[in-house]
């Protein structure tokens, strides 16, 4: 497991426990870790060995993301690496970050924008995606998305985010179960959805739910 799943809408969440998170507006990237130490990276589009190399081929064919691989080494690969020597020690884990900016809007980054990464997930090789709760339980203590919610899936959740119930600019991210039971669901506002359309027209839900 590298690239990370393409998210349902609310269809795909299930009744039951869940929790949700603020949704990111930024690029997906993941982060392997092999053996106690960084071996691979990328994008959904493609992976890089984590060598100068990989590196360089990487910031070469993908500008507006080039500087992840510093804003890892520099604010979250040490921290990120001892809880993964914990959790997976000796053996394989791939740590999930959305890479953005303040002005970051549908994936798209601004020039001179301050960038950060954010972990939102960890898969772990033999058990699968790590649950909700075992997530902020274990890398809570890191940049991770805001915890909106948790309690029980239903209609009124996904009605309370549209209407930014809990102050989020784009929506939110519901998941529940844990390892080969986890689900995991994305819901938009209302008002990302009219920003949508005022700024792509009739392709407004090449970036929705």
């Amino acid at each position: 497991m590298l690239r990370y799943p393409k998210m349902p809408g609310p269809a795909g969440a299930q009744l039951g426990p869940c929790v949700a998170f603020a949704k990111l507006d930024g690029t997906n990237l993941f982060w392997e870790w092999t053996a106690g130490r960084w071996t691979g990276f990328g994008l959904r589009s493609g992976g890089y060995l984590w060598t100068a190399e990989g590196i360089g081929d990487f910031r070469a064919k993908h500008a507006p993301q080039a500087a992840a691989p510093d804003v890892l080494a520099e604010t979250l690969a040490d921290s990120l690496a001892e809880l993964l020597a914990v959790v997976a020690p000796g053996g394989r884990a791939v740590a999930y970050t959305e890479f953005l900016g303040t002005d970051s809007f549908t994936g798209a980054h601004q020039p001179g924008d301050e960038m950060r990464l954010v972990l939102f997930d960890v898969w772990l090789d033999g058990h699968g995606f790590l649950g909700p709760e075992r997530f902020v339980e274990l890398f809570g203590t890191l940049p991770v998305p805001r915890v909106l919610y948790r309690g029980k899936f239903s209609g009124k959740l996904t009605e309370d985010v549209r209407m930014r119930k809990y102050g989020v600019a784009e929506g939110a991210v519901i998941k529940g179960g844990d390892g080969e039971t986890v689900w995991m669901a994305k819901v938009k506002t209302q008002a990302y959805l009219d920003r949508l359309k005022a700024s792509f027209g009739d392709k407004w839900e090449d970036n929705w739910e």
